[in-house]
């Protein structure tokens, strides 16, 4: 079986996330991280409070975007297996990705698990997929996106397209969590295909 980390960082958009999360988790164990700044957002957006919560109370509140097997670490956990090169996974997903995490990465400063998890998984050369959550770009979320683009790091802001004909926003969420999902080859039937 497949292992992704997931990480969940502060910026609108946190749903997407857990649709991804429950996708994730039908075909593949996930290694979790939600940040504080996002755990604020799940409940200003989602009506999920996971603040001042256990793991375990954690994991019992989202149970119902999880299809399998989930660890789940805090943003604080830098002694977490994902912190090191040495534990294999098959790549990560940061959705959302906030422009503050995006500037840690692109410049190398990891002070929490979800930048040093990044950072290995960029020294190993694995795949790494940032959706960024921000409009207008500013030059500088432009040039660090460029900066990581040109090493490997796969660029993917939630764009929904229309081709499919979506009729409410969970088809539009389908949509988005598809696309990532496409980009490490995880095959899934969220969304029509163009001429299918």
């Amino acid at each position: 079986m497949k292992r992704f980390i997931l990480a969940i960082t502060g910026a609108s958009g946190t749903r997407l996330g857990l649709r991804l999360l429950a996708e994730l988790t039908k075909r593949a164990e996930v290694y979790l991280v939600i940040s504080s700044s996002a755990i604020t957002i799940l409940k200003e957006e989602d009506g999920i409070d996971l603040l001042g919560k256990n793991k375990e109370e954690i994991l019992r509140e989202l149970s119902g975007f999880i299809n399998g097997k989930v660890h789940y670490f805090t943003e604080k956990e830098l002694d977490a297996p994902i912190a090191s090169g040495s534990f294999r996974t098959d790549g990560m997903f940061i959705v959302p990705c906030s422009m503050k995490t995006l500037s840690a990465i692109s410049n190398g400063y990891a002070s929490n698990l979800i930048e040093r998890a990044a950072d290995v998984i960029i020294k190993e050369k694995r795949p790494l997929i940032l959706s960024p959550r921000e409009m207008p770009l500013s030059p500088i979320h432009l040039d660090n996106m460029l900066k990581l683009s040109r090493l490997g790091v796969i660029i993917a802001p939630p764009v929904p397209a229309f081709y499919h004909k979506p009729e409410n926003i969970d088809e539009l969420l389908n949509f988005i969590t598809g696309k990532l999902l496409d980009v490490v080859t995880i095959e899934h039937d969220l969304y029509k295909r163009w001429r299918q």
